[in-house]
Order: C-alpha cells, then structure tokens, then sequence
C-alpha cells in the first residue's frame, strides 16, 4: 500500500507556512522553495496558492503587490497577529502529537522486532 503524504501533510502545511511568513515577506514560489529546502518537496506547486487564498480568507496572513521591472507585478504574503498567534497556539498541540505518534512508533516487539 502507499502512502499517500499529501493527506498526512495536508494539517500541517498551513503552519508551516506561516512560520515560513513568518520570517519575512514572501511569495508563492519562493514559499515552495523554501519548503523543499526544509525536504518538503513532495508539495505540488498548485497546491500552494489555493491554501494562500485560504489562509488569507481566514486572516491569517495578508498580501500586497509589488511592481518588477519586467513582468507581471509579483504578490507577497505576511503573517498577521492571528497568524502568529496560530502558529503559536499550534506549537504545545503538535508536541504532544509527535510525542504520542513517535511512542507508537517506536513500540519493539508487536510486528516489527527488532
């Protein structure tokens, strides 16, 4: 059976996100770079835009365009309050996630002994 990633990061990818926003102002090809440069390249390109919209519908980060000297002016993304105030209520859940799946994980004996 394979995996299918994109459901597991499905949750998870709009934190990371926004944390990537967090640092500075970004746009969406930039904000998928950085992702893979974090070995999360398994995120389609399209999938980044449709979740920008999202996080922007909910408040979490806002966007502004900035003219280029050739080309299509380009959109940037910057985190709001609530955005950070999301990342930060996110950070106490996922610990205890990653706590509790990684004492699953590694449990010795059932089907896999070591």
């Amino acid at each position: 059976m394979e995996i299918n990633t994109s459901q597991i990061l499905k949750g998870i990818l709009e934190v990371c996100v926004l944390k990537i926003i967090s640092k500075r102002d970004m746009y969406g090809y930039e904000i998928n770079e950085k992702l893979s440069e974090y070995k999360l390249n398994m995120v389609a390109q399209g999938t980044i835009y449709p979740l920008l919209l999202k996080l922007e519908k909910e408040k979490l980060l806002t966007s502004y365009s900035t003219a280029l000297s050739s080309g299509p002016p380009r959109k940037y993304y910057k985190i709001t309050k609530k955005g950070i105030k999301y990342i930060n209520d996110f950070i106490p859940i996922w610990k205890n996630i990653y706590t509790a799946i990684n004492n699953i994980l590694n449990i010795k004996g059932e089907n896999n002994e070591d």
